[in-house]
């Protein structure tokens, strides 16, 4: 009898244990305003990033667990009562439960013995994501990544960068603006809806599935930043270029206020944004724990022909979750103004991709610096590399929209620029295939990896 196996298993709640680490993704570092012209002066940053010294890596008192599809739902909502848990949510599409557990009984104990049951397919803990933007320091005056002329980064007395160590953003945009047809979709804290370079980009209020509504308005300040390098209001008058040029942003709010989020509000806002009409879903963070929730969300969008873009992490450690699905996300690590690679840039044989990443001027929330001050600023990290490429994935899946997602990938693998050639040549664990060119990868022909060779 089924029911008595269940009992049975129940049993053992209270045997099992294991324990489990992680590594911080996020550095201690500071974000940069811009400064009205007018005012000459250079004001510290309004919040730091500072990490927290209690962090965990997955949500406390639930697990995520899905059933055989041999059970209904009553059979699986039955199952749960069992352990003496209860239904928090079932996350659809993917029929993955959310289940809050006894008090008594620890994540990891419950994992483990509801992996032992034979109707459960896997069963693991709500990990955490966080952000990978190490905001930094530095002012400067001009969109290096897109257009490099080998000016100052910043005020006077700055490094000045290396001509033409950029994405070839001006010849790039000779092939293709994009069109408003083609949706991003920003996987982040959040978007500022009202913010005057991103305000006619937005398609709608979004998702926000950290507090469950339709209001994905930034309360941080990561996800903006990222939304105008991808896709701000280009040719307005009125602050920065994005990189797709013409193309739409979805903001879907997966990450909180701190810059950190469950894999399951993660998981739902790849499917809600696929569900949308997204074609690219830009991920700027990353968890160090492999999950099949996560694994699932992608295998789902891909499917749909979503293109997936993540960062590589900022610890000069493996690369993070999501982007280490090699699979399924384009993974982006980070170069500089000089076309180098910053050593917290997360080095890893998953690493498809660079694009700049330092001192990277973008959009911040109309509200972040207070009255009078210009909603832009400085940051860097992976974070602010993914959105670059995620431009790019919509600019061509624009102009060529009869290429499938892994074709997509594959364009902008090989036709990358292999900037570090001198010390590893061809495809490497620190920038993969080299830094994105917008000028070969927008070109009328279709690239094959012999292409490469």
């Amino acid at each position: 009898m089924r029911k008595k196996k269940l009992i049975f298993v129940g049993t053992i709640l209270f045997i099992l244990s294991m324990s489990m680490s992680f590594t911080d993704v996020t550095k201690d570092k500071r974000i940069r305003r811009i400064i009205n012209p007018s005012r000459q002066d250079i004001s510290s940053s309004k919040h730091s990033y500072h990490h927290r010294s209690n962090r965990h890596l997955y949500a406390s008192g639930e697990v995520l667990v899905k059933f055989r599809p041999t059970l209904s739902d009553n059979e699986a909502e039955a199952l749960i009562g069992v352990y003496q848990s209860r239904k928090i949510k079932k996350i659809l599409g993917l029929n993955v439960y959310q289940i809050q557990i006894p008090e008594n009984i620890t994540v990891a104990e419950m994992v483990e013995t509801l992996h032992r049951n034979p109707d459960v397919e896997f069963v693991e803990p709500n990990y955490i994501a966080r952000i990978t933007a190490t905001p930094n320091d530095s002012l400067f005056q001009y969109q290096y990544a897109l257009h490099n002329t080998g000016q100052s980064i910043g005020v006077p007395g700055s490094p000045s960068g290396t001509e033409r160590a950029d994405i070839k953003a001006p010849e790039g945009w000779e092939g293709t603006k994009g069109t408003g047809d083609t949706v991003i979709a920003i996987l982040d804290t959040g978007v500022d809806l009202l913010h005057p370079d991103l305000q006619s980009k937005v398609v709608s209020g979004g998702r926000d599935f950290v507090n469950d509504d339709f209001d994905a308005t930034d309360d941080h300040w990561h996800g903006t930043h990222v939304a105008g390098i991808a896709a701000a209001e280009t040719n307005n008058t009125e602050g920065i270029a994005g990189v797709a040029w013409n193309c739409k942003i979805l903001p879907v709010k997966v990450l909180d206020e701190d810059g950190q989020g469950y894999y399951s509000w993660i998981a739902e806002g790849i499917r809600w944004a696929t569900d949308e009409g997204a074609d690219v879903i830009n991920m700027s963070f990353g968890g160090s724990s492999e999950a099949s929730i996560l694994a699932q969300a992608l295998s789902y969008a891909k499917s749909a022909g979503v293109v997936c873009v993540a960062s590589a992490g900022n610890d000069d450690d493996f690369v993070y979750y999501p982007a280490a699905y090699d699979e399924y996300c384009l993974a982006v690590a980070a170069t500089d103004y000089d076309d180098l690679r910053p050593d917290w840039s997360n080095p890893g044989p998953e690493v498809d991709v660079a694009a700049p990443g330092t001192r990277i001027i973008s959009c911040v929330p109309t509200w972040y610096w207070g009255p009078g001050s210009l909603p832009y600023g400085y940051a860097g990290g992976t974070s602010q590399a993914a959105p670059h490429v995620a431009g790019l994935a919509a600019l061509i899946k624009d102009l060529k929209p009869w290429l499938r997602v892994d074709e997509i990938m594959d364009v902008i693998r090989y036709t990358a620029e292999d900037i570090n050639s001198g010390s590893a040549p061809g495809f490497d664990n620190y920038i993969g295939y080299g830094r994105i060119n917008m000028d070969t990868a927008l070109v009328p022909i279709k690239l094959t990896a012999s292409t490469r060779k």
